[in-house]
């Protein structure tokens, strides 16, 4: 049968289980978008390409399924390439497809002509610009296969206009060629230990186990999916130690759980830096020692040995050297390794866990950091409540996901929001990137109808992507946006007071932003926290036919997150008051 370059892509996109894509039309994709209106796709319309990829993420994020974005040649890529840069750093499976100006106008320095080939090539996992409708066929299943398979990451596709509009033979099998959905889960790794050496590897774990006094489980991003804490979990249970997670592996261990101590590095808790330090053997799984994780590396577990286990092998070594090394993924390396521990019966020293609980109970405290005008609002109790407050109205804390923005905000989120279940505390890592909680909070909200999404952000960073309220207000969705207003750059106004003697420079808002005029703006419900003390019954209200709704709360501008540990630190030389 006959077929364009756009119906093949959205036929393949159908086949591949994409029931939603995110983006904005624009002249060089406009032929897709022609196709796309008489599919079975759902598209979202935002209102700049960034939150079309930040949307996407959210879907991605809170599933592990392959999400789709879509934007036009030269601005329109260009908008969508800090979400894509996003997604590569934190290991987020999406697919980008833009479009591109026609075959024979590349070079000419059209127009909305941009290298988005040449853009993107650092910031993918794998970036292709198609020449013809016939290279979709192979294309399009490449990238659903390279974006799952081994460490999960964004691929970009860019067709040239004539190519979408280009019409060729194609045997319907073709557009079926790899029958693997996007939510089939991850495909075979490339690069791992084989079987041989694994056990062998194994067997030199248990040894270190044997010998160990003080042992700790490091958990990152590759641990956060319901396999992998199930493995983690089925660990614990036949060897109990101190679990300490990056700020990606938030959720992989449930924080109720009494091996959890908290999340370690720059504003980690005191607890799980003190672990790590004083630790003799550090498990690290699914994580890459990334450098607000470490700290001063000489000084991170310097007298402890390493075991690394890490879907990427490019990660193992590359930043601190381990003593036994495994390239596999944690959700089959765990359950291997808790059942070789039960048969061989290794025991842990039970004193070495309620040491470092007793830390925990006596330096995290939910009044770290606070000004000495303690009577204004605490926003870490206001986040540690958050699933109280939800359960008042109606919701339960298994009904919530939460999001972030960058900043304190994240900070004290990352600290004291009980994060029970993975896929469930979605932020922005390694790229720490502004305006990612609102649009991640509409696509977490797509994929989980069922749930309530909670954005945590501050006056910042709402700032980033404030348009995308029309786009939340639209798809009506059950959304609760908590702004922490302090008329400041919280973290940069921070930062330049510990270390740049109180010289806040650009850090403090000259003007005030009604923020709660702005929301109403978009049509949607807002709330001024300072004068309603029962916000969080209409924020959360599971019977309101309209479900959006945005809180202001305001918090003082010398709240700080503590603990903090200046650059070029120990985590354990962290400041503390």
């Amino acid at each position: 049968m006959k077929l364009t370059g756009a119906q093949i892509i959205i036929k393949m996109l159908e086949n591949y289980g994409i029931r939603m894509v995110a983006g904005i039309p624009g002249g060089s994709i406009l032929p897709l978008y022609d196709e796309l209106n008489r599919s079975s796709i759902r598209h979202v319309l935002v209102r700049q390409e960034q939150a079309a990829g930040f949307i996407a993420q959210g879907i991605a994020r809170s599933t592990g399924n392959i999400a789709v974005c879509m934007a036009t040649s030269g601005p329109g890529a260009m908008n969508l390439l800090t979400a894509i840069a996003d997604a590569r750093c934190d290991s987020i499976p999406i697919i980008a497809i833009t479009g591109q100006v026609n075959t024979s106008l590349i070079g000419t320095d059209a127009f909305q002509e941009a290298d988005t080939f040449g853009l993107s090539f650092p910031i993918t996992k794998h970036s292709v610009m198609v020449k013809s409708a016939s290279e979709l066929l192979e294309a399009i299943p490449l990238a659903f296969e390279i974006a799952l398979s081994g460490r999960p990451g964004p691929v970009l596709i860019d067709v040239p206009r004539d190519v979408q509009l280009q019409s060729i033979d194609v045997d319907p099998a073709q557009l079926k060629k790899s029958t693997k959905t996007a939510s089939s889960g991850r495909n075979p790794v490339r690069f791992h230990t084989d079987a041989k050496n694994f056990s062998q590897k194994l067997e030199q774990m248990i040894k270190l186990l044997a010998s160990s006094k003080k042992a700790v489980l490091y958990c990152g991003g590759g641990c956060n999916s319901p396999q992998a804490s199930d493995g983690l979990n089925k660990f614990l249970s036949v060897y109990s130690i101190p679990v300490v997670t990056s700020l990606m592996g938030l959720g992989c261990i449930p924080e109720s759980r009494e091996e959890f101590i908290g999340m370690i590095g720059m504003h980690g808790s005191y607890a799980a830096n003190v672990a790590v330090h004083e630790s003799d053997l550090v498990i690290a799984a699914g994580v890459r020692f990334d450098d607000r994780a470490t700290g001063l590396v000489k000084q991170f577990c310097p007298d402890a040995k390493i075991i690394h286990v890490d879907i990427d092998a490019a990660e193992i070594d590359k930043i601190i050297p381990s003593t036994i090394s495994v390239v596999a993924d944690v959700e089959s390396f765990m359950p291997a390794f808790a059942e070789l521990i039960k048969e061989k019966k290794i025991k842990t020293d039970s004193n070495w866990l309620k040491k470092i609980k007793k830390i925990k109970d006596e330096t995290d405290l939910i009044t770290l950091g606070r000004p000495k005008n303690e009577k204004s609002v605490n926003p870490r109790q206001i986040i540690a409540s958050t699933p109280d407050f939800a359960k008042k109205a109606g919701i339960s804390k298994d009904d919530l996901i939460i999001t972030t923005d960058v900043g304190q905000h994240q900070m004290w989120a990352a600290q004291y929001y009980p994060v029970e279940k993975p896929r469930t505390f979605l932020t922005s890592g390694s790229l720490g990137t502004m305006g990612f909680g609102l649009p991640a909070a509409i696509g977490a909200s797509l994929a989980n109808p069922e749930k309530r999404i909670v954005c945590f952000s501050g006056d910042g960073s709402i700032m980033m992507n404030i348009q995308e309220m029309a786009t939340l207000c639209e798809l009506n969705l059950p959304v609760t946006v908590i702004v922490f207003q302090n008329g400041t750059l919280g973290m940069v106004y921070q930062q330049q007071k510990y270390l740049f003697d109180k010289n806040y420079s650009a850090s403090v808002f000259d003007s005030s932003t009604d923020l709660l005029a702005i929301a109403r703006g978009f049509g949607i419900e807002a709330i001024d926290a300072d004068k309603d003390s029962d916000w969080y019954l209409k924020a959360f209200d599971p019977k309101r036919k309209n479900k959006p709704c945005f809180v202001r709360i305001s918090i003082d501008s010398e709240e700080t997150v503590l603990p903090f540990v200046p650059g070029g630190k120990a985590n354990i030389d962290s400041i503390r008051n």
